[in-house]
């Protein structure tokens, strides 16, 4: 009797899904532990393994909206495993044999892309003009005698645009569903106001040039900006508590740990992992935390746990060269810590000007919890933390 396969319970919120993907195709013989499908929630993307050997069937579409409890395959286990492919033997020429190369025939060399029909002669400068762009002469109008070619032609053709749809529609993945509703939500729930600073790098960026080989040497991973930044943000929500905290109902829930979420990036959306107790962290655990959880994301295998519990979120634009934001806050949470590039701009130093790596920091809070005062306060523990380390050694 065959099997069924039912979605699986993915989070006690989470009733649907999307069948994201087949792994495997209808009718082809599945083993124990082989990926059958993904699904696609609002929240994460799961994979689901067969959990018997036998054939399998499909009963739903890919890009299906399924339940959990839903049966979406099933698999036949009464049916013959397919036999081992047996390789036909290798046959040796004899010893004696003398094999004859088989004779290649020179490949005639292809023609330049600048050749001009043979009705149409080409000046050296339309010549050179179309080599460097790739233009095909013979789409080109001449306006000369004749037809001919000139050289402003050449320079201000330009090739027709290829043909296709005006426009294209597929629809919204439950994932960027639910980040387009959280983040219309965090506008129209909260008071949302971002204020900005600026961060030397120097410091922190020769300390961690002078260090870095042997934190290579010593952990096997680099020392990255993003876990100095999380001790930063620890430096900072340490010295202004009102920014750990959150609003529920009438209440303001003050958080006494550090949990904090890693914006990162993927191909489906942004995922926002949280890295557990970072005050209690070393760099290298952080830095490694970190990158387990980029691995987990972009090959779909976060979990519901992994995004839960944060009371704040640090997004790095800077990786894709934002020079400045004002980035959407993670409710129920008050703030977001956003970063940028680091760029060289010329800054006065003891009425001086000098040329500094500079990196803008934006934090956005919600107003009706945090004050501006508060949120100027924690920006400025921040920058003294990354442009003087040690400050936190010294507990100022």
């Amino acid at each position: 009797m065959p099997i069924d396969i039912k979605v699986p319970s993915v989070g006690e919120s989470i009733t649907t899904g999307v069948l994201g993907a087949w792994r495997k195709n209808a009718g082809e013989y599945v083993r124990s532990g082989d990926v059958l499908f993904e699904i696609e929630t609002d929240k994460v993307t799961s994979e689901v393994y067969a959990e018997s050997d036998g054939t399998l069937e499909h009963l739903v579409e890919q890009g299906a909206e399924v339940k959990v409890g839903q049966v979406v395959a099933r698999i036949d286990e009464q049916s013959p495993a397919p036999a081992p492919e047996e390789k036909p033997p290798e046959t040796k020429p004899p010893a004696e044999a003398h094999v004859t190369p088989p004779v290649v025939k020179p490949t005639p060399a292809p023609s330049a892309p600048s050749a001009a029909p043979k009705d149409i002669p080409l000046s050296p400068a339309v010549r050179r003009v179309i080599s460097e762009t790739g233009a095909n002469p013979t789409e080109i109008p001449g306006s000369g005698k004749g037809g001919r070619i000139l050289k402003s032609d050449a320079v201000d053709f330009t090739p027709k645009a290829a043909t296709g749809p005006r426009t294209t529609r597929k629809k919204m993945t439950p994932l960027r569903r639910k980040i387009a509703d959280r983040l219309v939500s965090s506008q129209q729930e909260t008071a949302s106001l971002t204020t900005f600073n600026e961060i030397n790098m120097s410091n922190i960026m020769a300390l961690r040039s002078r260090f870095q080989d042997r934190f290579v040497e010593k952990h096997g991973l680099k020392l990255g900006f993003m876990s100095l930044f999380l001790k930063a943000t620890v430096y900072a929500l340490g010295r202004v508590p009102a920014v750990n905290a959150s609003i529920s109902g009438d209440e303001i829930v003050e958080n006494n740990f550090f949990d904090i979420g890693v914006a990162i990036s993927t191909e489906k959306g942004l995922l926002v992992p949280v890295v557990r107790n970072v005050d209690l962290l070393s760099l290298a655990a952080i830095e490694q935390t970190i990158a387990d959880y980029a691995k987990k994301a972009r090959a779909g295998k976060i979990t519901i746990p992994d995004l839960e519990g944060g009371v704040f979120s640090v997004t790095n634009g800077g990786t894709f060269g934002s020079l400045l934001s004002t980035p959407i806050i993670n409710p129920p949470q008050s703030a977001i810590l956003g970063m940028h590039s680091i760029n060289e701009r010329p800054i006065a130093v003891n009425g001086r000007v000098e040329i500094h790596p500079m990196m803008y920091v934006a934090l956005t809070y919600d107003h009706r919890l945090v004050d501006g005062k508060q949120a100027v306060t924690f920006l400025v523990a921040l920058k003294e933390f990354i442009e003087q380390p040690g400050v936190a050694l010294l507990d100022f």
